[in-house]
């Protein structure tokens, strides 16, 4: 399989919206160690909800989840929001 341009072209514009973002937050969040991990707790809705899905598609999520409920039934479900 190749990659044609359009291939190329939505891989590189996906990268620069990435790094534009992650370049945003940054210069954000150089005040202090708290400045940098709650970014001066001022981040738009849609940002903290992109992050907090993001980290439920983690690679060990599902594996949690599957021995909260064979431990707890279906209620472990809801042990790890």
């Amino acid at each position: 399989m190749t990659l044609t341009l359009l291939d190329w072209i939505v891989i590189a514009a996906y990268f620069l919206f990435n790094l534009g973002i992650g370049l945003y937050y940054a210069r954000r969040a150089k005040g202090s160690t708290s400045e940098f991990f709650l970014s001066g707790r001022d981040v738009p809705w849609w940002l903290a909800g992109t992050s907090m899905v993001a980290t439920t598609f983690a690679a060990d999520t599902p594996l949690a989840v599957t021995g909260l409920v064979a431990n707890n039934g279906i209620a472990g479900n809801w042990l790890w929001w």
